[in-house]
């Protein structure tokens, strides 16, 4: 619902229903149930909320969506497009399941989703305002200079996955960076001292970023030096884990081992070697991120470090709404446990015990 002032000494503006649940010192819903009538609200509670409207001189404006307090429950889900065209979220089932634990939550709490693969722009901001969005998640990391306009919009936001330095808004993640150091540090302690990283593309404060630090500090942690000719940047993708197979093949730098940022990288990779005739985990050894269930049924088993995708989602949701339903909810910065599963592409190298 859109609300207009009506004042004669003040220029128009255009004010949301959380501004006059804030003033009220009560939730939304309440609002909307105040002026739709369609639930009973406590007689101190609707004069409370009554005269937030008179004093301000507030009306509905009967040209806006969500008239007669028909409420959106539309939240707004941003998913990172990583380059142009691609379908990011069908090409990587961790945004599949991720989507999918939303999209069921949401539901559950008669919600309904807005889903964009998109970065976060004006256009985007813009979007919140003309659908009138309850709140939005956003999952992944963009540019910074949004940030501040975002939160000037007084929606109530979850980052996932995302770095980005703020004081406002609520956040569901993993430790990244010690997530690939046990990743790494798994690889090391088999025996193997030449591993390489596959990697999605690496962004400042971005999640790649946090995982190739996690790496560093593991070769750190054994002695080895850390190489930059070992790093294999490209998108997070299958055929990006194929094509990096292709140049770990073709390099000549004695790879024994690729820790991969993600499992549909990893896939790719081990598609890529067995094209190239390389045996995995004879020949090289490669190891996964993120626990998807494909990595139970490649050949050879993937072994990976699992994160609680599905959670993510629903934290997500559950924070969400209960900040949409308490404006004057503090901050929440949650992080996920992750686990090591060992399956059987990572071989016993003979030289163990030399780090």
């Amino acid at each position: 619902m859109v609300w207009e002032s009506k004042s004669k000494n003040t220029m128009k503006e255009r004010y949301t229903i959380r501004d006059v649940a804030a003033l009220a010192g009560v939730s939304n819903a309440t609002v909307s149930y105040v002026l739709s009538g369609k639930k009973k609200i406590s007689e101190e509670t609707r004069q409370r909320v009554l005269k937030v409207i008179e004093e301000t001189g507030f009306v509905p404006d009967m040209n806006a969506r969500g008239l007669s307090g028909k409420d959106t429950r539309l939240i707004g889900i941003v998913i990172p497009q990583t380059e142009p065209g691609a379908k990011l979220m069908f090409h990587n089932t961790f945004y599949s399941q991720l989507l999918g634990s939303i999209e069921f939550a949401t539901r559950r709490r008669g919600y309904h989703v807005l889903i964009s693969a998109t970065d976060m722009t004006q256009d985007y901001l813009n979007l919140i305002q003309e659908r009138n969005l309850a709140g939005v998640i956003i999952v992944g990391t963009y540019e910074s200079r949004f940030w501040a306009q975002l939160k000037e919009l007084e929606v109530p936001v979850v980052l996932v996955d995302s770095y980005c330095k703020n004081d406002w808004f609520h956040a569901i993640r993993i430790d990244d960076e010690y997530a690939c150091f046990m990743e790494t540090d798994y690889v090391i302690r088999r025996g193997h001292r030449r591993v390489a990283f596959a990697s999605g593309s690496i962004k400042e404060d971005g999640v790649m970023q946090k995982r190739l630090l996690g790496y560093r500090r593991a070769l750190e942690k054994h002695g080895i030096d850390y190489e930059e000719a070992l790093v294999f940047e490209d998108v997070v993708a299958y055929e990006s884990g194929v094509r990096i197979a292709g140049r770990i093949g073709q390099s000549r730098l004695g790879i024994t081992a690729v820790v991969a940022t993600a499992d549909i990288l990893a896939i790719g990779l081990l598609s890529g070697f067995y094209r190239l005739g390389i045996s995995v985990p004879e020949e090289i050894s490669v190891i996964g991120f993120d626990g998807l269930a494909e990595t139970e049924y490649t050949t050879p088993g993937l072994t990976t470090v699992r994160q609680p995708i599905s959670r993510k989602g629903e934290l997500a949701v559950e924070l969400l709404i209960e900040n949409i339903e308490n404006p004057r909810m503090e901050r929440v910065d949650r992080v996920l446990q992750v686990e090591l599963i060992e399956r059987e592409s990572v071989k016993q190298a003979a030289d163990e015990g030399s780090s």
